[in-house]
Parts: C-alpha cells; structure tokens; sequence
C-alpha cells in the first residue's frame, strides 16, 4: 500500500523541527553550565506535535518549512535558532524551565534576545534591529514597551503553525483577504492574456517580478485570467480590496509586511481589487501597491501608474461571442442539442462568465428554472445568474403588465413594437448582417417616452420588458448623481457596464435631471456639467442594449442627445375615448363591481395613473363596506383624488353621476 505523501511529509517535517530544537535546547543547556546553573529535570517528550494535524500542509513533497522560512526570509543562523528558541517554549516544556532557570527568575519562562546572545552559536547584534528579519516580518514578538534586550521574546503564532507543518491563515488577516479560485476553463481570447501573464512573470525573480495591471469593466474575468496564470507558477491567489487599505501610512506599511509573509509562507500572489474612489484614496492604494513585494496583480478598469514599480498593462475585452457560445455546448454537454439554436441567442444577450454558465446549467439540471421548454428554462436561469451585476445598483421592476394593459393611440403602440423587433433582431442585423463591424457607434438602442405624470410610461416599459423576458432596472437617480466632479459619470459607467452583461433594459426615470441642456460655460462648474452631459451621449450611443427615458419636459432635454436615440415616444393624455378604455380595463376580473358607468366615470380629466389611484381607493372603500364596487365608491374615491392634486371637481365632470 503507497503511504500518504502529505502524511509523509508532515510526520517528516515534525522530526526535522523536533531534531533543530533539540540542537538549540543543546545550546542552551551548555550555557547553563557555564553559569553553574542546576538543570531543571522535567521528563517530556521533545515535542507534542498535533497528532494528527488538524489541517496539514498541502505540499506533499519539497523543503521542510523550517528550511522554508530560512530560505523565504534570509535568516541567518543565528536567526534562525532564536526563531527555534521561541518555539521551543511552545513545544517543549524543558525550555520554558530552562529559561527560568538561566535567567534566575522563575517568573521569567520566555527568552530574550540577552539569552540569545549569549547562549546561541554565530550571535550577531544586527538580528536585533527593526530591519531585520525575525522583526520586520514578525516572526518573534517582542513584549509591547519592553527593554529590547531583557523584553520577553514570543513565537508568532502564524510562523508556528507554518512551522509545525498546519496549514492556517493569519486571524489578522480574516475578512480582508479571500482566495480567488481558478476557473475550469477561460475563453481562449483570455487564456492568451493569462498565458502572457505567466510568461511575463517566468522571466524574472520572484521578488522582482512586474506587477500586471489588467484593466476592463469585467473585474471577474480578470480576476480569473490572473489566478490561471498564477496557477502556471503554482502559486495561490488572495483578493484584497482597495477599500480595505489602511488610510495611514504606518497601519499601510503594517499590513503590507503581514501580506508580504502571508504570501511567502502559502505560496500566493496577492489581487488588488481596484476601487474608484476619490484621488486620496487612490493615492494611498497606490502608495501600498508600490511598497508591496512579491507577485502583485492589479484589477482596475482603467490603466494605473505604480511607478517606480515595473508594471506589465494588459486590456481584458470582452469574449466575442463565438468563444461564449463554445463554453455554453461545453458546459451543457449533450443538453446543448435540445436547444435549436438558442444559445447564439444566449451569448447576446447576456455575458456570463464560466461559473454562472455552469450554475444556470445547474439550475436547469435540478429543475430550479421556469419554462415550459428547454430553452425558456435556460432563458430564465440565465436572467437569475445576471442579476447579481445590477441588482446592487438599481432597482429591479417586476414586469406584470402586458399589451392589454396598455392603453394608447395606435401610432404610439406601433413605436414600441418596434422598439421590441429592434432589440429582438439586434443580433442579426449588428453581427449576422455585418453593422457592427462597419461601426461600434450608434448600436445602442435609446428609447425618449415623453408625456405627463400618469400617462403609461413606465407601463410601457413593463410591457415591452414582459415581451422580450427581460430584466427591467429603475436608475435610482439619487445614487447616480453626484455633487462630486466626476463621479456621476463613474456611477453611470458601473450601471451601464453591468446592464451590458445582464442583457437588463435600464429605465432612467426623470431623464431630464441627467441629460438636460447643456449651458453656456460661465465657471468650472457649467464645464464639468457640459463634460458630464458629454460623456452620457457618448456612453448612450456605445450601449448596445436598451435604455428608456422617460420625462415630463421633453423640451428640457439636450438636443444633441434627443438626436442619439433612435425612438422618441409622446405618451399624449387620454382623450375621453382612452379613458373610457382605461376604465374598462382598470379592474381585475376577481374584483366584485356594481352598475359602473363607464361614459360618466370617462368624463373625469385625469391620466392612467390618477385612474388607477381612484379605482384602488374605491376598492378598499367597498371592501370597508362589504359591498362591491360601486359609482358611490368611485365619486368618494374622486373626491379624495382631486382634493390630493389641489384640482377642483368640475360640473361637468360631476354631470349624471350624483
């Protein structure tokens, strides 16, 4: 039977540990002697490693992590048995006595760095300084406020585990760092950049080995380029947060040697999750990206300068949808048959990565999806994984109503058909017929719904959401804008970025507080206001997905950005016809009704929203009463509607009712 060879190891690296500290109990036991001091007698074993250990190292196989560390940190030897010194006391019960005795004080169990220098073999001052190995990365810890010769020396409890062969990770560390899982298989656009990556880092040292910079809005995909070229090198990869990077220059410093030996003792490269927050903090990240060592990478969505490090830039596109389309028959298998082609659909759509193909596919598999078929199973289960991108950035409607509901002139239906056929066919005519290749402009498919408050305009997007099954998101306009230079347009850039991917339709309620009229340029202010209108054309007409706005003031509204969206919609305030077809439907078929008047209840001058408010109204009315709805509970539920608009209830409207 083949032994174990993580067992082997470990058991192998207990040995080796207990027969280095028996060297050094060795050396302190002679010192003993040399001051006639009587030898506590403690009978113990040389070490009580953890049997077995609870979480053994992965390694199998290579140096012993105590040959490890020397070679990792630069110890010399005289470091290295102070090192061994302090875990001794751990380890070993006789050191902790022996300690005490030497130093004539059984109150005094640690060493010290006096004890080691005179007891250990090769002693050298300069072991002592800050700057030095066992202080600069912490593997001994001297006692806070203590006298740096006669303070109490302890083993940092990470370098001790390391050392006895446990795996752990650093509790200093918990909540800030998280490993980042290679994926089972990248795109082959992707796996060139990550093969790039590995080439480029093969070519140097470890300690001198560029930082890569790998910039694009999908911070995921990068994520998965850098942790399969780290797998080239057999290293781990550990995500860290911009966000979570220290403020202050010495708690900085502070962490970047904790992730710097936490690197070294596992293996690993560390992944800056780049934030976009304001330049301070963008200087502070880079100033710690610049004092970290080791293999660094960098996930931003713009390039960014770490001079004077060396730095390899690399621009992460996104997968065209060939490659997209391939990792969808890959990950369905044999499923991929069933599909009739719904796939290419798929890929343009929505840009998943592999482990939301892989966890729709399980969706489907499980039969957690909705649908009567395969492929509107798949639909669903691909909206579910997409979501995630948007819904921490807007407001996720629930498309309930459809084209009966929707009461309208026909011109006006027709448009938003064909807004629907528009997105429907962006696919062919963009990719198939070839549009997209003469140009990347004006792909994006804008739709303006102008009219007053009530009139079904954000109805109207329901519905087409609804038809196309389609994500519908609200733009949250008070998360968008921003009073800070600059940093609307970076909220902009996420929503749009995400509603790229998640194939959502983006519904910016009260457009005209985003993309009104650009003024005359009187001070810095009206600059970067101009700047900020600037940018959102431009990011409106590169969408290829669809954007409604909607507004009350469509004069408001920037001329030149009117002239970028291919469909403008005047939502126009029911006539009393409309109204009369708005009230017939207003009601759910469950709802009990009594004698309305549809021609008297059509002379109330009021939108579908008003509508809506005074047929709700008069339902609880009824339901209070126990009766069904009645033109008593409409004329109540009036009232109430005109008197909350401040409008009086005219004669007219009032004729033949009461």
């Amino acid at each position: 039977m083949t032994a174990d060879p993580v067992l082997a190891w470990s058991n192998a690296n207990q040995r080796h540990l207990a027969d280095a500290i028996a060297r050094v109990r060795t050396h302190l036991e002679a010192h003993a002697r040399t001051q006639d001091v009587a030898l506590p007698e403690v009978e113990i074993a040389a070490i009580a490693p953890p049997a077995p250990p609870i979480a053994p190292s992965l390694r199998g196989e290579g140096p012993f992590a105590l040959d490890h560390m020397v070679a990792l940190f630069g110890l010399s030897p005289f470091e290295r048995d102070v090192l061994l010194l302090c875990a001794g006391v751990e380890l070993d019960a006789r050191f902790a006595a022996l300690c005490a005795s030497v130093q004539g004080d059984p109150r005094r169990p640690n060493p010290t760095f006096a004890l080691a220098l005179a007891a250990l073999p090769e002693a050298h001052w300069s072991a002592l300084a800050p700057t030095a190995p066992l202080r600069r990365w912490r593997l001994v810890e001297l006692a806070e406020a203590a006298s740096l010769t006669t303070g109490p020396l302890g083993i940092d409890e990470r370098v001790l585990h390391n050392l006895t062969g446990v795996a752990t990770t650093d509790d200093r560390l918990s909540g800030l760092v998280e490993p980042v899982a290679p994926a089972e298989m990248l795109p082959p656009s992707h796996q060139v950049l990550s093969d790039r990556l590995a080439r480029e880092w093969s070519r140097n040292d470890t300690a001198i080995r560029p930082a890569a910079v790998l910039c694009g809005p999908d911070s995921e995909a990068a994520a998965t380029i850098a942790a399969a070229a780290c797998r080239r090198l057999d290293l781990n990869l550990l995500r860290l947060a911009a966000a979570d990077v220290p403020r202050a220059a010495g708690e900085r410093t502070a962490l970047a040697r904790l992730l710097e030996r936490e690197l070294g003792l596992t293996g690993a490269a560390l992944l800056l999750a780049w934030d976009e927050a304001e330049a301070e903090r963008a200087r502070d990240t880079a100033a710690f990206a610049r004092d970290m060592a080791g293999v660094l990478v960098v996930v931003a969505r713009e390039p960014v300068t770490l001079d004077p490090r060396p730095t390899v830039t690399l621009e992460v596109p996104k997968p065209p949808s060939a490659e997209r389309a391939d990792i969808w028959r890959h990950v369905l298998g044999v499923r991929a048959r069933e599909l009739n082609g719904a796939i290419d659909l798929l890929v343009t759509r929505f840009d998943l990565d592999v482990a939301q193909v892989r966890a729709a596919a399980a969706m489907i598999a499980d039969g957690s999806s909705r649908g009567d078929t395969p492929d509107e199973r798949l639909w669903y289960a691909c909206r579910i994984q997409a979501r995630r991108r948007l819904d921490g950035l807007a407001e996720r409607i629930e498309a309930m109503a459809g084209w009966d509901d929707l009461v309208l002139p026909e011109p006006q239906l027709a448009m938003l058909r064909e807004v629907v056929a528009h997105v429907r066919h962006a696919s062919t005519v963009h990719e198939r017929w070839g549009f997209a290749r003469k140009s990347a402009r004006g792909l994006g498919i804008g739709a303006l719904f102008a009219g007053a408050s009530g009139t079904g305009k954000t109805m109207a997007a329901e519905v087409i959401a609804g038809e196309l099954r389609l994500d519908l998101y609200r733009i949250d306009l008070s998360q968008v804008v921003s009073k800070y230079i600059g940093e609307t347009e970076k909220n902009l850039s996420r929503i749009f970025d995400a509603a790229d991917a998640s194939g959502a339709i983006l519904l910016f309620d009260e457009a005209d507080a985003l993309f009104g009229k650009r003024s005359e340029v009187k001070d810095s202010h009206d600059r970067y206001a101009n700047i900020e209108v600037g940018y959102l054309l431009q990011r409106m007409e590169a969408y290829r997905g669809l954007a409604i706005l909607t507004t009350n003031l469509k004069n408001a509204l920037d001329p030149a950005f009117l002239r970028r969206l291919r469909f403008v919609v005047q939502f126009p305030f029911p006539d009393a016809g409309l109204r009369a077809a708005i009230w017939e439907r207003i009601f759910p078929a469950e709802t009990p009704r009594q004698n309305l008047d549809v021609a008297c209840l059509a002379r109330l001058n009021l939108p579908g929203g008003n509508i809506r408010n005074i047929a709700l109204n008069a339902a609880f009315l009824a339901a209070e009463a126990g009766q069904p709805v009645g033109m008593a509970h409409l004329l109540r539920a009036a009232r109430s509607e005109y008197a909350k608009l401040e409008k009086p209830l005219s004669a007219a409207e009032l004729g033949g009712w009461a």
